[in-house]
């Protein structure tokens, strides 16, 4: 398989034959190229001439990043990154062929539903690159603030009062911005500081566990709101082990981009497909070209149409949350 032309048709995908194509070429590729994904499948006897629809595709348990290296023979990556936690707890690494890559999906898919990202000054409530250089939602806001080229833009974990005086100066000169980051962090400064947020945007990016009563969604969206004299709050989905990011603009309800689909596994038979009920989420992620494009993680959801909720977590699922890396 040609991986460069490979990479340039994902973002080229405009419906979905051309995603179900690309998933199976994928998947064909994967199931030889990928050590830790084809001993996986045949444990499940999958072989790839089984596999004819998407929906036949086995998704592998997002805890092999824990335990594995899951990464494509011929593959050397240039990069890796860690998910969050406790020093006691095992973390999941995801070797990164291509930085370049990574940086497309984050661009593409903010874009597609954001607009251009130079259209906006970036406030991120989180730590800065040399602190977490292992940090994929890091690396994300990282380049937010690089490709805005806006002096503006930077990370102000640690810096109340200078946010403070740049949101309001963005606000006088009618920038628009955005305030990105740990739910804890954005939530925390949210408490502290009575601030008017008019004529801005808060994407918050998960990260509420082992940090205090954990909170669903809904619940952090109403106090954000009030706080902030704001009407909405947004939210990025995204982790460690996925490239892609995916966007809630309201109700907590993620839209995707076109070369990631989300689906739900039966609750009786987690190895088939239901996407009439809620269940477990899986994920294909075409742009995991180089590690596993097909991931059954361990958050619990339901789908609508092209739309998707994140209701919680699996029971007895390993705790997850960028809350730690404060």
């Amino acid at each position: 398989m040609d991986l460069f032309n490979f990479e340039k048709k994902i973002f080229q995908i405009s419906n979905q034959s051309d995603f179900e194509k690309l998933a199976i070429k994928l998947f064909n590729y994967q199931i030889t190229h990928n050590i830790v994904y084809k001993k996986y499948c045949k444990l499940l006897g999958c072989t790839a001439s089984k596999i004819k629809r998407v929906e036949q595709i086995p998704f592998m348990p997002i805890d092999f990043f824990k335990t594995e290296k899951v990464l494509c023979k011929n593959t050397t990556p240039n990069h890796f990154f860690l998910s969050s936690g406790t020093t006691s707890e095992k973390k999941s690494k995801h070797y990164i062929h291509s930085l370049k890559l990574y940086e497309k999906t984050i661009s593409n898919s903010f874009e597609k539903f954001w607009g251009k990202i130079n259209n906006y000054r970036f406030f991120c409530l989180t730590p800065k690159k040399e602190e977490a250089p292992n940090s994929s939602l890091v690396h994300m806001c990282d380049f937010f603030v690089k490709k805005t080229k806006n002096l503006k833009s930077g990370f102000y974990l640690k810096k109340t009062k200078q946010l403070i005086d740049d949101i309001k100066i963005s606000q006088q000169n009618n920038q628009v911005f955005i305030l990105i980051g740990l739910s804890f962090a954005i939530l925390d400064f949210a408490q502290k500081n009575n601030i008017d947020l008019h004529g801005g945007h808060v994407i918050e990016t998960g990260g509420m566990k082992n940090t205090r009563k954990e909170m669903i969604r809904e619940e952090l969206y109403k106090i954000l709101k009030e706080k902030f004299k704001i009407n909405s709050i947004q939210s990025e989905y995204g982790m460690t082990e996925l490239l892609s990011q995916s966007y809630s603009l309201k109700n907590g309800d993620f839209e995707s981009p076109p070369w990631k689909k989300i689906f739900i596994r039966d609750k009786l038979n987690p190895l088939k497909i239901n996407n009439l009920s809620s269940g477990g989420v899986n994920i294909i992620d075409l742009s995991n070209i180089y590690s596993c494009a097909f991931l059954a993680t361990e958050d619990f959801g339901r789908v609508n149409k092209n739309k998707f909720k994140i209701l919680g977590r699996l029971k007895n699922s390993s705790l997850r949350g960028c809350s730690t890396m404060i």
